[in-house]
C-alpha cells in the first residue's frame, strides 16, 4: 500500500483534549437551550453522567469558562450564566511585552478611530462640570514642541475623560485596555518620529469646540487632533 493509500485510508484525529470538547459541549448547551445570564446550568454530577466523563473534567471546563466570565459559582445557588465583560478579557491578555510591535499598531489604529467616533455620545451626555474638568486638564498641561505632541500622563488624563463623558460602561472599560498603546507611541518613536504637516488641533482647541455643543465639529475636530498620528502611523 503507497504512501497516499496510507495517508486516505486513516480518518483524521481529534486530538483536542476531554476538557476541550466538554467545553465546546458546554458552550453548544448554553446556546442550544438558548440561556440568558442568572439560568442556572446542570450541576456538576449530572453534566459528568450525561456527557460521560468524569466531575474532574466537568469541573475543569467549567473554571476555563469562569476565567472567560461565562459562568460563576453563587454560594447557596449553584453555576449560573453570566454576562461576560469582553474588556476584562482582553485587558488579561493585554501584556506589552509579549505582544508585538505589528499587533500594538493595530490596537493603536483601534484607539484613533474609537476616539474619532465618540463625538455624538460625547455631546450627548457632557455635563458643564465636565467642561470645567477638561479645562482644568488643559491649564495643566506643558507646552510642546512641533514633533512632541503630548505627555504621556496628560494624553491619558484627557482622553480617559472624554472616555468618562460617553457614559458607556463598555468604551470606558476598553479604554483601560488600551492603555499599553499610549506606551507603544512613545517606546516605538512614534510620537516624536518626525511629521512633515505639523497639523495640529490641540487638547485645548477640542474643549473650544465642545464648549459650542456641536458633534459634527467635534468628530472633525478630533481626526484633525489625530492627524498627525495617522501621518506618522502611514509614513
Amino acid at each position: 500500500m503507497s504512501q497516499e493509500q496510507n495517508t486516505n485510508f486513516f480518518e483524521i484525529v481529534d486530538n483536542r483534549s476531554l476538557v476541550d470538547k466538554v467545553e465546546m459541549n458546554l458552550l453548544n448547551f448554553f446556546k442550544t437551550k438558548n440561556l440568558k445570564p442568572d439560568d442556572l446550568i446542570p450541576k456538576e454530577m449530572e453534566l459528568a453522567s450525561s456527557m460521560g466523563v468524569s466531575r474532574t473534567v466537568i469541573r475543569e471546563s467549567l473554571n476555563r469558562l469562569k476565567t472567560m466570565g461565562i459562568v460563576e459559582s453563587i454560594k447557596h445557588k449553584g453555576t449560573v450564566i453570566k454576562s461576560p465583560d469582553f474588556s476584562a478579557l482582553l485587558q488579561k491578555s493585554m501584556i506589552p511585552h509579549i505582544l508585538d510591535n505589528s499587533t500594538l499598531k493595530d490596537i493603536f489604529e483601534l484607539r484613533l478611530v474609537l476616539e474619532i467616533g465618540m463625538a455624538d455620545l460625547i455631546l450627548k451626555n457632557i455635563k458643564p462640570e465636565d467642561i470645567e474638568e477638561l479645562d482644568e486638564i488643559v491649564e495643566n498641561e506643558p507646552e510642546f514642541t512641533a514633533d512632541v505632541l503630548f505627555e504621556i500622563n496628560h494624553e491619558i488624563l484627557f482622553h480617559g475623560k472624554l472616555y468618562e463623558i460617553t457614559e458607556n460602561k463598555t468604551l470606558k472599560n476598553f479604554q483601560r485596555v488600551l492603555l499599553p498603546v499610549f506606551n507603544y507611541a512613545y517606546d516605538s518613536g512614534l510620537v516624536t518620529k518626525p511629521n512633515s504637516t505639523k497639523k495640529h488641533v490641540s487638547h485645548k482647541d477640542l474643549v473650544d469646540v465642545l464648549k459650542k455643543g456641536n458633534a459634527t465639529k467635534f468628530r472633525n475636530a478630533m481626526r484633525n487632533h489625530l492627524e498627525n498620528h495617522f501621518n506618522r502611523l502611514y509614513d
